[in-house]
């Protein structure tokens, strides 16, 4: 486990203290150990595009009904979750999927629970803003209303031309929803998730930051025989991890053993594949004691009820999974695990 430690420590920084040309704009405040995000160039980073994307992200108005804002979905304090088994739409449709967590996002290689197609938060962030079936914010069609409500606001505009170097006697002309998409996504590139119990225990070597049940969890975690490591592993214990200095790996999309028949046909929806059926992406666990209920549709209320799922191989999961193959475990290694999981919860990101 100490080598372990000294691994990832020595990676995670050296990665960390190169910076790109297109990030020099932005003062990054990475937590110790961890990597710059990567960066499109078409859209660096900077103090007041941050703002800017921060701003939106909790303003109503950037729903065409003026109800909804990003964060109605992802709330702060439920790592940037709901709280609700599926999501709900601006207008009240119930979505067939939970709202992921932005814990992180930053490093994600793809975006939803299952879509291979979308590799960045610049497009990831016109699903919600574009989206109809189910409507999420409302925004197709009625683009140019939503941004005369920025341009009729001074302060605002103020904010908009500032980030992008608008001339503001164009600025009419000039502002498009591509600056709200670019905005945005900056924004949540700054949620990195790296100051949990766990990170004091591995980065600062404080001995003290995990207690001994979440130190016997973390133990049993990543075991042969529970292997949760396995899929949530990394720094960001998720099958998909990406940052400025690493060649883009492809994102991992697994079967979980959630239905004997799937109702939702996850990656197979897009790629239209019969063996991508019941395949869904593997999100992180950091922050996960905030994000129930669990799995894309809710099904698990509580980090038990995830446990046992497993525990028993799930329900009749597909033949070319063969990570799934239950275990034997006991009330208190349960609970042990689940003082490990509640050791990942950064309480500077959700306050």
């Amino acid at each position: 486990m100490a080598k372990l430690k000294q691994l990832l420590f020595i990676g995670a920084l050296l990665a960390s203290q190169l910076i790109g040309a297109d990030n020099k704009t932005y003062k990054w405040q990475t937590p110790l150990g961890f990597p710059l995000p990567l960066v499109p160039s078409d859209n660096p980073m900077s103090a007041a595009k941050v703002e800017l994307g921060r701003q939106l992200f909790f303003d109503n108005r950037l729903s065409y009904n003026q109800t909804y804002s990003c964060a109605t979905c992802h709330q702060p304090k439920l790592a940037f979750t709901d709280g609700l088994a599926r999501a709900i739409g601006s207008t009240g449709q119930i979505h067939s999927r939970s709202t992921m967590s932005l814990t992180n996002v930053a490093y994600n290689l793809s975006f939803g629970w299952a879509d291979n197609l979308t590799h960045n938060l610049e497009q990831q962030v016109l699903t919600p803003l574009l989206n109809t079936r189910p409507i999420e914010l409302g925004v197709l069609g009625v683009e140019a209303e939503i941004l005369q409500r920025f341009l009729d606001d001074k302060v605002r505009l103020k904010l908009f031309t500032e980030a992008f170097d608008l001339d503001p006697s164009h600025a009419s002309e000039q502002l498009s929803i591509d600056h709200i998409q670019k905005a945005l996504a900056s924004f949540q590139r700054t949620l990195i998730s790296g100051n949990s119990p766990y990170d004091d225990w591995l980065f600062n070597d404080n001995s003290d930051a995990l207690s001994a049940s979440a130190k016997k969890g973390m133990s049993l975690f990543f075991s042969k025989k529970l292997a949760c490591g396995e899929c949530h592993g990394g720094l960001n214990f998720s099958g998909n991890f990406n940052f400025a200095t690493q060649n883009k790996p492809k994102p991992i999309f697994l079967n979980n053993g959630l239905y004997k028949v799937y109702p939702d046909k996850g990656l197979s929806t897009i790629s239209g594949l019969e063996s991508d059926i019941g395949l869904f992406k593997v999100p992180t666990l950091r922050n996960i004691a905030l994000t129930a209920p669990y799995m894309h549709d809710g099904k698990l209320k509580n980090l038990n009820e995830v446990i046992e799922h497993y525990a028993h191989a799930g329900l009749g999961h597909m033949n070319q999974d063969t990570l799934i193959k239950g275990f034997l475990i006991s009330p208190t290694e349960q609970a042990n695990l689940i003082a490990f999981l509640h050791s990942l919860t950064d309480m500077q990101l959700v306050r």
